[in-house]
């Protein structure tokens, strides 16, 4: 199997993407199959749906000796040794981070609301626009609740402190993994860590209902602090790479698109309602 998804779009073109807003999706080939195979399959597809490229995020085991398009960092936590082994296995400072939450009064709730997920919403907006990012459209976070967490496969990790919600997460789960997808704060209440002890009442509460792993998705290598804070959690690091074949080349090739910074900058400038319109209208053009 290599799922795939058709992405049509007038900004960035038409192509197959395994998977779109996945952090990674392994191929699933048994004994026997080769991989090689499969890809003349896709690609004469692709070719026929007029694709500029397909897209496999993942499958290095099978995709050895080609050049990868993008690099990345990936954390897993094994949750099997149970709440206290693991706490212990945390960087001292999150260990701090995590005491201080609490004696600040500091409270999280496991929720599988669409209020929770709109109040996650509103901190995800706040904490995009401090990045110079625009936020991801409601319609996204409202599907997902509608086809991901109403369905037992998730939940919001909220935090409040004195009435007022402050930060806040969204973890998936299927199986016995467990994925933490997103995060997102109000900066004003950064002195109370707040996020600290979301995530370790998420890695608590999947520890004691029996799953066996926690993944914290991909890390862009430039992002140190992201990843000195996943690694932060003892969590395993590994690699993961995307491979873009170019049909119209005929070849694996690397990803030359570059963000300026000017336009972060930009973004930074502009007030909310403008930052949501834009997140509205572009972001179904990323995948």
């Amino acid at each position: 199997m290599l799922p795939l998804m058709e992405i049509k779009s007038f900004i960035t073109g038409r192509r197959g993407v395994c998977l779109p807003f996945s952090d990674y999706c392994e191929p699933i080939i048994p004994g026997g199959v080769q991989f090689e195979e499969m890809l003349e399959f896709v690609t004469t597809y692709g070719r026929e749906r007029g694709w500029k490229y397909i897209e496999i995020r993942g499958g290095q085991a099978f995709l050895k000796g080609q050049t990868p398009s993008d690099c990345y960092f990936g954390h897993t936590l094994d949750l099997e040794k149970g709440p206290e082994a693991i706490f212990s296995g945390f960087r001292e400072s999150n260990k701090r981070n995590i005491r201080k939450a609490e004696r600040e009064g500091v409270e999280v709730a496991i929720l599988d609301s669409l209020d929770a997920v709109r109040e996650f919403f509103r901190l995800n907006c706040i904490t995009r626009e401090h990045h110079g990012l625009p936020p991801q459209p409601f319609r996204l976070f409202r599907n997902i609740h509608e086809y991901v967490i109403s369905k037992g496969s998730g939940f919001v990790a909220l935090a409040s402190y004195r009435g007022e919600n402050i930060a806040s997460a969204v973890f998936f789960h299927f199986g016995k993994k467990a994925l933490y997808k997103y995060g997102a704060s109000n900066l004003d209440y950064q002195h109370l860590r707040a996020n600290n002890l979301v995530m370790w009442e998420g890695i608590k509460w999947y520890s004691t209902h029996g799953y066996e792993s926690l993944s914290f998705g991909r890390t862009e290598p430039q992002n140190d602090g992201l990843r000195q804070f996943k690694k932060g959690w003892g969590a395993g690091e590994y690699s993961i790479k995307y491979y873009r074949y170019d049909l119209p080349q005929g070849a694996f090739v690397e990803n030359q698109s570059t963000l300026d910074g000017r336009y972060s900058k930009l973004i930074r400038t502009m007030p909310g309602p403008m930052l949501k319109a834009i997140g509205a209208l572009l972001y179904r053009h990323v995948g």
